[in-house]
């Protein structure tokens, strides 16, 4: 994991947890090359919460488009993120719905590099 922490700085501990489990048998420059692509794919919980916050304004629904999650984004869009309830559920677990995102990332990538 601290060779995750040394190229990636940025990643929370389960990310990294996750990263480092999938990237184990990997040489340093796989690793390298794989974690170039990634943070370019990845998503910051920051982000999600931010965009979230959107929601309260009259837009709801845009950190769901960020995701990736289209359906669910239409959905908040269309019904002021649920009654703001939807919205208030998605800035409390913004980190999960993002360590989700950015999972389901990492494996398509390692699929698609077949490091």
């Amino acid at each position: 994991m601290e060779r995750i922490y040394k190229m990636m700085p940025e990643v929370e501990m389960e990310e990294a947890y996750y990263l480092d489990n999938l990237l184990k048998e990997k040489s340093d420059q796989q690793v390298r090359e794989f974690l170039a692509i990634y943070r370019t794919r990845r998503r910051d919980p920051q982000l999600t919460l931010l965009t979230a916050l959107i929601g309260f304004l009259g837009i709801s629904g845009v950190h769901r488009f960020l995701l990736n999650q289209i359906g669910m984004g239409i959905l908040y869009l269309l019904t002021a993120g649920l009654c703001f309830i939807g919205t208030i559920v998605d800035l409390v677990n913004h980190k999960t719905l993002t360590l989700e995102y950015n999972q389901r990332i990492a494996g398509d990538l390692m699929i698609m590099m077949r490091v």
